[in-house]
């Protein structure tokens, strides 16, 4: 059975809910394939896939160009789409319009970062019949107003506002919440706080569930800069260079193509 929003809020509290990133058709075919519930076409991509050094000129087109590939993909898994910098900032009209965009290409879902300041823009959305994953804690982009990509809620009041914000979510409407750059001990009591599932990056152990950067977690980009919170499964960049090498070396010495590659 497909996942859908209705069972992702369902899951809290019996399942891990594991959720990664993907950008393009073939990724998000293997990532549906392994049979994760969830896919998030991220604005992340801004960095992983166009390269930019962070998500604030990633563009609506650029989302609806990504979300569809990554739609047609994947048979299983929620496809949620990132709604890009000031593509909802706005006003709910043009968060409404947006969204709607977005899943006329094949998204399900739409995430939207911030608190309490969005709950207007969540109940639009929702009694609109577009499903929204919340997102506060660390928001990459407001990485202008916050100083970059520091953790979040250190203090008592940063974390009274944090547990207000999930609360202020939830009740907005939200089917789940991800919880960016927070220590995890918050974000163990906002998951008991809130009824629906918290999808943790960076937050502990203690969330419903987690999620990655695919790039992140199969080492596709040799160098990069790797988060705290990463764990890597794979050095799959450190790999392909090696089969370029290989390849490049066949060509010029004469050995590709051969016979088996000639018709």
């Amino acid at each position: 059975m497909p996942w859908t929003a209705v069972r992702i809020k369902a899951a809290k509290g019996r399942e891990k809910i594991v959720c990664l990133t993907a950008y393009d058709y073939a990724t998000a075919r293997l990532v549906d394939e392994v049979g994760l519930p969830l896919i998030l076409v991220g604005d992340s991509l801004g960095m992983t896939v166009l390269g930019y050094a962070h998500t604030l000129p990633v563009t609506m087109f650029d989302m609806l160009h990504h979300t569809a590939a990554v739609a047609r993909g994947v048979q299983n898994a929620l496809v949620v789409a990132d709604m890009p910098f000031m593509s909802y900032q706005v006003s709910v009209p043009q968060a409404l319009a947006n969204a709607g965009r977005l899943l006329k290409v094949g998204a399900k879902a739409v995430k939207i970062e911030g608190g309490e300041l969005r709950v207007p823009t969540v109940c639009a959305l929702v009694a609109n019949g577009i499903p929204v994953l919340g997102h506060i804690g660390l928001e990459p982009q407001s990485i202008q107003t916050m100083g970059g990509y520091k953790v979040q809620g250190r203090t008592p009041d940063a974390a009274a506002v944090l547990l207000r914000d999930a609360r202020a979510l939830e009740a907005a409407g939200v089917f789940a919440l991800v919880l960016e750059g927070i220590p995890a001990e918050l974000a163990g009591r906002i998951t008991a706080s809130v009824g629906v599932p918290t999808i943790g990056i960076g937050a502990g152990p203690q969330c419903d569930g987690q999620i990655l950067v695919l790039h992140d977690l199969l080492g596709l980009i040799p160098g990069a800069r790797q988060p705290r919170f990463v764990k890597r499964y794979a050095e799959l960049g450190a790999a392909a260079k090696v089969a370029i090498a290989d390849y490049k070396q066949d060509v010029e010495q004469g050995r590709f193509p051969g016979p088996e590659q000639c018709y």
